[in-house]
């Protein structure tokens, strides 16, 4: 089995030849930054993950957090884990140098991140939620909350969350009762529940600050009523430390299928009624601010769910390439030695599979990464618009198609390994738990399927689809080989449908169909969803096409470069096809889910 975490000539492949994400040290915000320093970053990032998260996966879920009615305790490596990454300046690899940060590219950072969710998912949970909620503090917080709370949550003295889901409201966050009474001072008083608060309660902080949904008394009903406030678990001094218990308490512990090491939380605000929080820019704001850190989570929760296939991909191709079982024609007689199952036409089938969904959603999430960066480098405000539009309407597909494939490569891993992937012994089946849970949070894939369809692409009058395909046009001209123009020819005709199905739900969408068109949203992004993975896919293919015809390659290179244009052959061979069911649904207006009556089930 590999003992590389992460495969670094994949990430090279990615970040170098895919992206030139060289080329951003051209541009001034990164320009004291090159390939060494980010190199550097990533072999600090790698170390980290396998010497302090790694060794304590397993053990960490197996031995979930407890509450005993005062504090949480968890295993001790825990802390030691992310002592270690708040010392090594990663929490504040993304902020500006002014901020204490390192002002790194989020390219960059999301390939530090690999290593960290392919080692120990749920120990990482902890600092990922702070750089997020650091990062609303640092967008939309008056200067005063600024200076309280985010220097210290960069170092990692304090951590951070985002309390949204209430008991009775998950997703549907108009019907949050959390509420907030005006105070004397300025502050707030916060009185409500929430749920499923990943991060909630701890001892690894001097202080967790909490980035809570409410509503101010008298405010619009609706998602239109909705404000931010920071809370934090212990309020601070005059010298900014923390001080006396907020009136926020633990009600108790959620025990989750995968995730096992991250407290996963029920919070009580306001119990005695004096629960202090601050406003976070301005009254009823709160859902816009919010969406930021949704965002940026829902694009992690994509990359996540594809570090955690990619997991279990790498260790079930070690286990084929090491397993012997059976025998392979011709050398099938009795007396031939046993071949090891990669040799078998089913397993290389589902090792495909695998590959082509971790890669694919790999290269899509770093994809994302970089318009991230080209949104934080665009030199005029069109370019910006351009690349925002582009980066909204991929963002539902980058949270969900990562997130229903990653488990569905998990689950070929625990197939290939057999009766051993199904025993606690082996690691593939841990891979599954964890990953099953990134389909649910961060908006259901089913909201993603409505959000894609019914505003994302409308948005702007359709600038992020004239972007997208526009800059697949791009990059299908740089095809120059037989392979990628054989690919892009079998992609063309999901193109034209596509391209035809679109103003037919902009027509339905108002229509008497209305009701069977949302009903099969799913089926809509499941051919959007295809479709940019293929284009992803021909990325890869036309770069190592080119890789392979102008470079003399060492043997291990071509072999990488001809795996990735395998991968992409198979994707388009076999995954492509399915969504002609999709587009069948979609076409004739199925009503076989809207028209089922609650009574029939």
């Amino acid at each position: 089995m590999s003992e590389e975490l992460v495969s670094r000539k994949e990430l090279a492949f990615q970040l170098y030849e895919l992206l030139d994400t060289e080329s951003l040290c051209d541009k001034e915000r990164f320009s004291e930054h090159n390939k060494d320093t980010f190199d550097a970053v990533m072999d600090t990032a790698e170390k980290i993950a396998r010497e302090k998260f790694a060794p304590h996966n397993r053990k960490a879920d197996l031995n979930e957090p407890t509450f005993d009615g005062e504090k949480v305790h968890m295993i001790p490596e825990v802390k030691e884990a992310f002592d270690t990454y708040a010392e090594s300046g990663l929490i504040a690899g993304r902020f500006d140098f002014d901020d204490g940060g390192m002002q790194l590219p989020e390219t960059i950072m999301m390939a530090c991140s690999s290593y960290f969710t392919a080692s120990n998912p749920s120990s990482t949970a902890y600092s990922f939620l702070t750089v997020a909620a650091a990062n609303v503090i640092k967008n939309f917080a008056e200067q005063s909350i600024k200076d309280k709370f985010m220097p210290r949550m960069l170092t990692g003295e304090f951590t951070g969350t985002m309390a949204l889901t209430e008991p009775h409201a998950g997703s549907s966050l108009a019907d949050i009762t959390t509420n907030a009474k005006p105070a004397d001072d300025g502050t707030y008083r916060i009185k409500g529940s929430k749920m499923f608060i990943s991060a909630g309660d701890h001892e690894l902080s001097d202080n967790i600050v909490h980035l809570v949904l409410a509503k101010i008394q008298g405010a619009p009903a609706g998602v239109k009523g909705i404000s931010l406030f920071v809370v934090p678990k212990f309020r601070l001094d005059e010298n900014g430390e923390p001080a006396q218990r907020n009136d926020v308490s633990l009600a108790g512990l959620i025990h989750k299928m995968g995730y096992r090491g991250t407290t996963s939380t029920v919070l009580s605000f306001g119990e005695k009624d004096d629960c202090h929080g601050y406003l976070v820019g301005e009254a009823h704001q709160g859902l816009k601010y919010m969406f930021l850190m949704m965002n940026e989570a829902r694009i992690g929760v994509g990359f996540g769910a594809a570090m955690l296939g990619y997991s279990g991909y790498r260790y079930s191709l070690g286990y084929a390439k090491e397993r012997t079982q059976g025998r392979v024609a011709p050398n099938n007689k009795p007396t031939d030695k046993p071949a090891t199952i990669i040799q078998h036409g089913d397993v290389k089938r589902m090792l495909l599979a695998q590959k082509s969904y971790v890669e694919g959603a790999m290269s899509l999430c770093f994809y994302a990464a970089r318009l991230v960066d080209e949104l934080h480098t665009a030199q005029t405000p069109e370019a910006k618009q351009r690349t925002a539009e582009l980066l909204d309407l991929l963002t539902p597909v980058v949270k969900a198609w990562p997130s229903e494939f990653g488990p569905k490569a998990n689950d070929l891993a625990i197939q290939i390994l057999g009766g051993s992937g199904y025993t606690r012994e082996y690691p593939v089946e841990q891979c599954w738990r964890d990953n099953r849970l990134n389909p649910i949070h961060e908006g259901t894939n089913g909201i993603q399927a409505l959000d894609l369809m019914t505003r994302k692409l409308w948005q702007a009058n359709g600038a992020g689809l004239v972007q997208l395909q526009k800059v697949m046009g791009e990059d299908f001209a740089k095809a120059q080989h037989p392979v990628s123009k054989q690919l892009i020819a079998e992609l063309q005709p999901y193109l034209l449908k596509l391209q035809k199905l679109i103003p037919v739900i902009g027509a339905e969408l108002a229509g008497e169909n209305q009701n069977a068109l949302l009903a099969n949203a799913s089926c809509f992004l499941t051919i959007f969803g295809q479709v940019v993975m293929s284009w992803m896919w021909i990325r890869q293919a036309i770069t190592s096409e080119e890789a392979l015809n102008d470079n003399v390659v060492s043997q291990d290179d071509e072999a990488f470069y001809r795996g990735k244009l395998q991968a992409a052959k198979y994707f388009l061979d076999w995954e492509l096809p399915l969504t002609d069911r999709d587009f069948k649904v979609l076409s004739s207006m199925s009503d076989s889910c809207s028209a089922m009556q609650e009574n029939w089930f």
